[in-house]
């Protein structure tokens, strides 16, 4: 299931308030972040419960001796009746101990624990990593599998995308992914560093901290592994690559375009990244609508968009829209 339509289901199980979920994925893949995109959208709060960290009696709480009786005192960590009805996220849960997992039964599906009752109102939602992405997990209980509905996110380039517009990672990172998009993720290998959603954003912050590809070349494969970062390297410094962009950006109109494949997702990937940032590069948004092959020009409208709404007002913008509706509706 791809990020963007995994929000949308969310957000019909956080809207119905009823079932628990549990959502699969590998490691950096964003499911943490895609929980919490879904439950803003809904204005509810989240309490993120790392289940790994916790021991079989913590659920519980601690027992106290009042009027000769035993009674538990609550944890902090859960939710009480005075807080606002939200989402308690209980992260990594299949990395938690056999034990721990048991205790959890009757709080996923009866919304309580010994004394402890789930206020109304709260919904429950689990994730984890799968065993084949060799991280550290134990064997969900048949017990526990049967209380949840389960969903498997599996990475893509275009929701990634648009996340990466919205987040401002680097054009080039951007770029790279949008060409070779199989290496949005790669799996654990024998290094320490692999690529994953999480760490191409992490490569473009250190981009960004050290100031380019050339300073941050020695730190890139150990945050994305030595092939990935090495490709991210070559794409990054391909001079003839900047000189095409440059010359663009100085004469939209009658600079030649490039043909090949990766030179023209850099490019519109360039164009879309700063959209609105200058006069030169608004201009050159505008010309090259209606210079580009169809399929990248629709990509540099959509970008844009994302970027900068407010280029939907500019003339050359909406008649580009209205010349191609067809293009936009598929």
């Amino acid at each position: 299931m791809r990020a963007g339509r995994l929000t949308e289901v969310l957000e019909k199980l956080l809207k119905a308030a009823r079932w628990a979920a549990f959502i699969w994925g590998a490691p950096g893949t964003g499911k943490s972040s895609i929980v919490r995109e879904a439950a803003a959208k809904m204005k509810l709060p989240v309490v993120d419960l790392r289940a790994s960290l916790l021991d079989p009696t913590d659920l519980r709480g601690l027992p106290m001796v009042k009027d000769g009786r035993v009674l538990w005192c609550p944890p902090a960590f859960l939710p009480t009746p005075e807080m606002k009805p939200g989402v308690l996220f209980l992260d990594e849960i299949n990395a938690a101990p056999p034990l721990v997992q048991a205790a959890m039964y009757q709080l996923v599906l009866d919304r309580r624990v010994g004394e402890y009752a789930l206020p109304p109102g709260w919904r429950i939602i689990a994730a984890g990593n799968r065993a084949s992405d060799r991280a550290v997990t134990f064997r969900l209980s048949s017990a526990l599998a049967n209380r949840f509905i389960h969903l498997t996110l599996e990475p893509d380039i275009h929701s990634w995308s648009e996340w990466a517009f919205s987040h401002r990672v680097r054009p080039e990172v951007i770029g790279l992914l949008r060409y070779r998009s199989e290496l949005l993720y790669t799996k654990p290998g024998e290094g320490a560093a692999f690529a994953t959603p999480r760490s191409w954003e992490m490569a473009s912050d250190a981009l960004k901290a050290f100031g380019g590809i050339k300073e941050a070349r020695d730190v890139l494969p150990g945050i994305v592994g030595e092939g990935p970062a090495a490709e991210l390297a070559a794409f990054a410094g391909n001079a003839a690559i900047a000189r095409e962009i440059e010359a663009l950006l100085k004469d939209p109109e009658g600079a030649p375009i490039p043909k090949q494949l990766d030179h023209l997702w850099a490019l519109v990937t360039h164009l879309a990244s700063g959209a609105g940032g200058s006069e030169q590069g608004a201009a050159a948004i505008e010309a090259l609508l209606f210079r580009l092959p169809a399929e990248f020009a629709v990509v540099l409208a959509r970008d844009t968009l994302k970027v900068s709404p407010k280029f939907m007002l500019k003339p050359a913008f909406r008649r580009f829209m209205k010349e191609n509706a067809s293009l936009f509706k598929s």
